[in-house]
């Protein structure tokens, strides 16, 4: 057998999104995994059914497809193990069941995705626990929140609609003191940009629906722990029976292997179209944190390894016209589709709201416009939001 020449430790990640997850060794040498699908999985005798002492033992437990996607983000997030579940939200709201407990208290970015705090003013306070939110710039100023029984912090970096920068190190660090748990939606970034266990963070939480996915058929959600969460949450999710399809987790491991060529692409698009917009007098601001005019750049700077291609400008306007504008510049747009969700090929554009803070108010200066650029010539994105524009400067 002729000797392989070995190569470095550590490969690029384009490589790597290449060739984690499964093994073609084991799979006759396709480098696709086969679609496992199944419900019951046969035993080969009656001991090992009592004894469940075998691999595989039911489909909501996994399968040789859904292991190699968890193979496949346990080696991007640094994890102890990685669970899949069935969207961006369950991503989120695993965790909050599998740490806390009625009498609990959580403390909450207040700037997180609005259906995380619904759950939590919702189904947490039902079954006992208190949430409080707080600022996203509060770095190690968040020990003056913490309680005797506060048991989890929950972060989203950068923040949802409005991009502030956290301090997440700083905050795990006084979280960890405390022997609280933090966990972190990482969506935004991706582990490709970010790695939050590398941060002293838990719990990473992703809307694999997004970048995992990019092309805006899927829905599905990562939760990776570190060992000393992991078995809380693996142990959540088997009481909770929560799983996805085979031919999900197939799908999703194949928008793996282009996600860091897409995202450099999103990257490269969306901070040429963000310095554009900021050099116009119709927009009042622009919220992007690797703008270096934007305040907790120097965190993102720091921290982040890149930029994806979700962030907000603020569209200039009188208080009375604010509603009136952006409905014009929405229903101007043609290749910009207006809809939620992001991550995918296609660019879109939604005004958002931020009517449910209780801390963080944000801008309020004009609407804000939330754009996802997508995999679309930056030119023809540009022409577009010209005529946006224009339909808004006719009020």
């Amino acid at each position: 057998m002729t000797e392989k020449t070995p190569l470095a430790k550590t490969p690029g990640i384009n490589t790597r999104l290449t060739h984690i997850g499964p093994d073609p060794r084991e799979q006759h040498g396709f480098v696709n995994p086969p679609i496992q699908r199944g419900s019951t999985v046969l035993f080969p005798d009656a001991e090992t059914i009592r004894t469940e002492n075998q691999k595989y033992t039911y489909g909501t437990h996994g399968t040789p497809t859904t292991d190699a996607l968890c193979r496949a983000v346990d080696e991007l997030e640094g994890s102890a193990g990685t669970i899949l579940l069935p969207s961006g939200l369950s991503a989120v709201t695993l965790p909050l069941l599998a740490v806390l407990s009625a009498g609990d208290h959580m403390l909450m970015v207040d700037s997180v995705y609005a259906p995380a705090r619904r759950f939590a003013e919702t189904m947490l306070k039902r079954l006992g626990v208190e949430t409080e939110y707080f600022d996203p710039g509060i770095g190690e100023g968040i020990e003056t929140l913490i309680r005797p029984n506060t048991r989890l912090v929950h972060l989203e970096a950068p923040a949802s609609n409005t991009f502030e920068m956290l301090d997440v190190g700083a905050i795990a660090r006084v979280a960890k003191r405390h022997g609280a748990a933090v966990s972190m939606d990482n969506t935004w970034a991706t582990p490709l940009y970010f790695r939050p266990l590398d941060h002293g963070v838990d719990i990473s939480i992703h809307a694999a629906t997004k970048y995992p996915s990019g092309h805006s058929d899927i829905l599905m959600g990562f939760v990776s722990a570190n060992a000393e969460y992991w078995p809380k949450i693996n142990s959540a999710n088997m009481e909770l029976g929560l799983c996805v399809t085979s031919d999900d987790a197939y799908q999703i491991l194949r928008g793996l292997r282009t996600m860091g060529v897409r995202l450099a692409h999103h990257e490269k698009n969306a901070l040429e179209i963000a310095h554009w917009l900021e050099a116009r007098a119709d927009v009042a601001r622009v919220l992007h944190p690797a703008l270096p005019s934007f305040p907790g750049h120097e965190i993102w700077k720091r921290d982040f390894k890149g930029a994806s291609g979700v962030f907000t400008f603020v569209l200039n306007s009188s208080p009375e016209d604010q509603q009136r504008k952006a409905k014009a510049f929405l229903d101007a747009l043609t290749y910009f589709g207006l809809g939620y969700s992001w991550g995918g090929y296609e660019s879109l554009a939604v005004h958002v709201r931020l009517g449910d803070r209780r801390i963080t108010k944000g801008p309020y200066d004009g609407p804000l416009i939330r754009l996802q650029i997508g995999l679309e010539d930056v030119e023809d994105l540009k022409a577009d939001l010209e005529n946006g524009f224009a339909a808004a400067a006719a009020f």
